[in-house]
Order: structure tokens, then C-alpha cells, then sequence
């Protein structure tokens, strides 16, 4: 890796993208990382399918997704959630205050401290992986074959923890410098590459689900090796070093040891739902992953999408002290969720079945297996909402170095979702798990909301009553038209996949043009989806 040069050309900062400062350049931003995120969400779909066929939901699969669960979940807990929420904030403030060979030892301490301790963490982990499981899934232990092969695929998978949060880590720089696309592209690496391993390196194992295991583990490799060369266009390909008491890492752990539980609750929460779901019948944990797959695809395409363009925005306006432009955004971020959390949510509640027969129901995946996820899809689904919210809400906490505040919030949450889980697995089995988490999401958004108004921090801007007529009357179009184009369920189980694909492409470029025809009927135009 290049070491940091003392040059004076070296202290010049890098031009940033304009696409990531003013009005219309949140809007654009927000639209390149939609679409990079759409390509591997589309992607991860077809993976899904092609796990769905060749593993279904048994056995295998379960330990699988609790393999890859596992590490995943460090991954946001770290990488994604705290981590990124401490380290941009900071990365900010240093560039705007500071010239570029300190932004580029604050880089290469930080690399260093988040490898020494993901290293340690890492092999912990690897050493003990039985142990991790049984805690992660303790349903597992009726079955002991079953846990066996959960501890040995999580000995391969959890190393992807390490390369995923580098990978992470580079994109954090990215995003800060404009440069939104790559980090968005890069999931796509992983999906390729399970796929490639699900159909080819799958025969030469015993276990054909083991390949999937190793699958995880290419792909991480891949996916920071992708990264690296635009981390050194832009400067800040940095040899990581180790001070734990450099300036900046200080201020990041003093920012991301509370932020490790506050912006990590919800993940926090599904991770409860597969230890309850292990006790539960045989495939619970894999129809409620068939069916948050389902969910995080406009999750991720749209929520995280405006979550990650907003927070460097946010942390500049805040390093700028444009307390009203701050504002600005947040407004502008709800209304954007809104727009498209309340349709996307409705049209997975209408659209369950036929989704998962389209997507899913082929090979080892059974017309049961549908039934079950459907309902746990509904219930994920009426939180779908709460959990956007989550994420663009947060980021008005986080860019204000207040991690305190979500924290507090989170516990809430987090206490919530427990009783709520436990009211409802009896009645509703692991759709009862699914809906708990989706109303506590609800409760962590609207305390997040709630603290920034009392801050000072949130004021709705001008056009909320119109914006919620609008919005009110496309979504009952849209439900209609989607009642209106829906076939039986039973149509749907007799097609082949080719008359699934085009019915189900009908019915959602049908529902898509009737909601925003009403829309732009209302009165709404593009000037109206921008900050001002």
C-alpha cells in the first residue's frame, strides 16, 4: 500500500464529485445509488432463486443462512452501522477543517485500528465457532448434525467479516468524496459469485451447501480488491498503521461504542428473530429470510440508498453550522421515504404470493414453504416504513456526533421487540417474530423523530398537507389496480416460471405508472422532489 507522503502536492485535497453537494446533486446522487443498489438487489434475487431451487428450506439451509447470518451481522453491526455512522462524521469534519495528509494519517490509523480489532475478533471467533452458533441459534442443538455443519461453515464465513468491513471502510471514503457509485456496484460481486458457487463448485462437496460457505469468503476478497484502486485515485490507499490514541480514532471509539447498539437495533432484532425462529418448526428460519430478502430490496434500493448520500451532506452542513440547510435535508429524506416506503410496503403486502411463487417456488421450494413466508413477508412488510425511517432519521443524530441520544431510543426498542416477541410467537408462530420486529421498528422511527423535533434540529418545511393528499390518493389507486390485475393464487402455481415472470412484470409496471400518473396528476413535479 502507499505510504502517506509529506509533499505539498500531497496536501491538496482531491476534487469532489458535485453530484454529492447542493439540491439536485442529493437527488442525482440518491438516483446513482439507487440504481447500482437495484442492479445488485435484482442480483441477490437471483441468487435467492437459485438457493431456493437447488437447497430449498431444510436443513441445509438453515445452517447456511445462520452462517451467513452471523457474520453479516457483525459486518452492519461494525462496518455498516456504528463504524460507518462514527467514522464519516469525523472524516468530514476532518476535511473541512483540516488539509489532506491529515485526512490521510486519519485513514491509515483508523485502517489499522479496525484491522487489529476485527483480526482479534476474527479468530475468536473461528476458534469457537460451535460455541457462536449455539448462542446465534440454540434451536440448532435438538439436531446435532444440523449444528455441526452450521459451526463448520461459520469457521469459513465469519473471515468474510474481516474483508467485508475493509471493504466497508473504503466505501466510507467513497461516499465522503462523492464517489457513490462504486461502493454501490460492489455487492454485486457477492451475488455473482454465490451464484457461480451454488451451481458449479456445489457438486464437489459431500455437503453440496457447503460451497456456498467458500462462496462468501471469495467473494470478500473480491469485493476489497474492486475497491482499492479507487481508494488510490483519490489519495487515500493508506498502509494501515496502528495508534489506538491518534486524534481521529479516538473521537471515532468515544462516537462508536454507543453506536454499536443504538444503529444496530433492528438488525439486533432479526438476529432475535432466527434464535426464536431455531426453536420453531423445521424451515422457519428460511421462509422468514425468503421473505426479508423480499423486504430489503426496496429497503435497500431506496431507504439506505437516501441514508447513505445524506449522511456526508448532513455531516458538512453540520461542519458548516447551516443549521437550516440541515434541516432541509432531513425534511427532504422523510418525504423521499414516504414517497416510496408507503407503495413498496403496500404492493409486498398485496403481491406475497405471487412475489415468492415467481421468485421462489421451484425445485426444493414447496407451495407450503410459500404459505409460511407469506405471512411472515406481510408481516416485515407493515414495517417496512418504520425501518426507512430508521435509517434516515438516524443519520440527524449521528452526523451531530450525538450517538447518546439513539442509544437510548434503541434500548426502547430493543425491550419492546422482546415482549412484543414473545406476546406473539405463540399465535402466530414465526410471523408473530417478524411482526414484533416491524413494530418496534415503528417505535424506534417515530422516537427518532421525536427527539429531532425537540431538538430544534427537524422543522417540516413548506407543502407537508398537499404532499400527504397526494400521496393518500395514488397509494388507493395503486392498490386497486394491483387487486384489479391479480390472478387466483392457484393460476399462479400452474404457470411455468416464463408466464410467472411476464404477469408479474405486468402487474408492477401497471401499478408503478398508475401511482405516479396520479401523482403528476395531483400536481406533484421534479422540483418538488429536491431540497430547497
Amino acid at each position: 500500500m502507499a505510504k502517506v507522503s509529506t509533499t505539498s502536492k500531497k496536501s491538496e485535497k482531491p476534487t469532489v464529485n458535485k453530484a454529492a453537494k447542493g439540491g439536485s446533486g442529493l437527488l442525482r446522487s440518491t438516483g446513482i445509488v439507487s440504481v447500482m443498489t437495484m442492479l445488485s438487489r435484482v442480483l441477490g434475487l437471483a441468487r435467492d432463486v437459485t438457493f431456493a431451487n437447488l437447497f430449498g428450506a431444510g436443513s441445509g439451509a438453515d445452517a447456511f443462512f445462520v452462517a451467513f447470518k452471523i457474520p453479516n451481522f457483525f459486518r452492519r453491526l461494525f462496518a455498516e452501522g456504528a463504524f460507518n455512522q462514527a467514522f464519516v462524521p469525523i472524516l468530514t469534519e476532518y476535511k473541512s477543517k483540516q488539509d489532506h495528509l491529515a485526512v490521510q494519517l486519519l485513514v491509515s490509523h483508523t485502517a489499522g485500528a479496525l484491522l487489529g480489532v476485527l483480526s482479534i475478533v476474527t479468530t475468536l471467533v473461528v476458534f469457537s465457532s460451535s460455541y457462536v452458533v449455539y448462542v446465534f441459534a440454540p434451536g440448532f442443538a435438538d439436531l446435532p448434525g444440523k449444528m455441526l455443519l452450521a459451526g463448520d461453515m461459520l469457521q469459513i464465513t465469519f473471515s468474510y467479516l474481516l474483508l467485508v468491513s475493509l471493504t466497508a471502510f473504503a466505501g466510507s471514503i467513497l461516499n465522503s468524496y462523492g464517489r457513490f457509485a462504486v461502493p454501490a456496484f460492489t455487492p454485486v460481486i457477492l451475488n455473482v459469485v454465490l451464484i457461480a458457487c451454488a451451481f458449479f463448485l456445489s457438486p464437489m462437496f459431500e455437503q453440496p451447501v457447503m460451497a456456498l460457505a467458500w462462496g462468501v469468503l471469495l467473494a470478500g476478497g473480491v469485493q476489497l480488491a474492486f475497491q482499492l484502486p479507487f481508494l488510490k485515485q483519490i489519495e487515500l490507499l493508506q498502509r494501515p498503521r496502528w495508534d489506538w490514541n491518534h486524534e481521529g480514532v479516538v473521537k471515532i471509539r468515544r462516537l462508536m461504542i454507543p453506536a454499536l447498539f443504538g444503529v444496530s437495533v433492528g438488525q439486533i432484532n432479526l438476529l432475535l428473530d432466527t434464535i426464536l425462529a431455531s426453536f420453531l418448526q423445521s424451515g422457519s428460519v428460511s421462509w422468514l429470510y425468503y421473505s426479508d430478502r423480499l423486504m430489503e430490496l426496496p429497503l435497500g434500493v431506496f431507504g439506505i440508498a437516501i441514508a447513505t448520500v445524506i449522511l456526508p451532506s448532513l455531516s458538512t452542513k453540520h461542519a458548516e453550522k447551516s443549521t437550516q440547510e440541515f434541516s432541509a435535508t432531513l425534511d427532504w429524506a422523510v418525504r423521499m421515504v414516504l414517497l416510496v416506503g408507503v407503495p413498496s410496503a403496500v404492493a409486498l403486502v398485496v403481491l406475497a404470493e405471487p412475489l415468492l411463487i415467481t421468485l421462489f417456488q421451484y425445485g426444493e421450494f414447496s407451495s407450503g414453504d410459500v404459505e409460511k413466508s407469506a405471512l411472515s413477508l406481510r408481516a416485515y412488510a407493515t414495517g417496512l416504513l418504520g425501518f426507512m425511517l430508521i435509517k434516515v432519521l438516524a443519520p440527524g443524530y449521528f452526523a451531530r456526533q450525538d450517538t447518546r441520544t439513539p442509544v437510548k431510543i434503541g434500548i426502547i426498542a430493543m425491550v419492546s421487540n422482546m415482549v412484543l416477541n414473545l406476546l406473539l410467537i405463540g399465535p402466530l408462530a414465526h410471523a408473530g417474530l417478524a411482526l414484533a420486529t416491524s413494530l418496534s421498528a415503528f417505535l424506534n422511527a417515530g422516537l427518532l423523530l421525536a427527539g429531532l423535533i425537540q431538538q430544534g434540529v427537524f422543522k417540516s418545511q413548506p407543502g407537508w398537507p398537499r404532499f400527504a393528499v397526494q400521496l393518500v390518493a395514488a397509494n388507493i389507486v395503486l392498490v386497486g389496480v394491483l387487486l384489479g390485475i391479480m390472478a387466483p393464487e392457484a393460476s399462479w402455481l400452474g404457470w411455468g416460471w416464463e408466464v410467472r415472470v411476464g404477469w408479474i412484470t405486468l402487474i408492477v409496471f401497471s401499478g408503478v405508472g398508475a401511482y405516479f400518473l396520479v401523482l403528476i396528476a395531483c400536481g406533484m413535479r421534479s422540483k418538488h422532489l429536491k431540497v430547497h
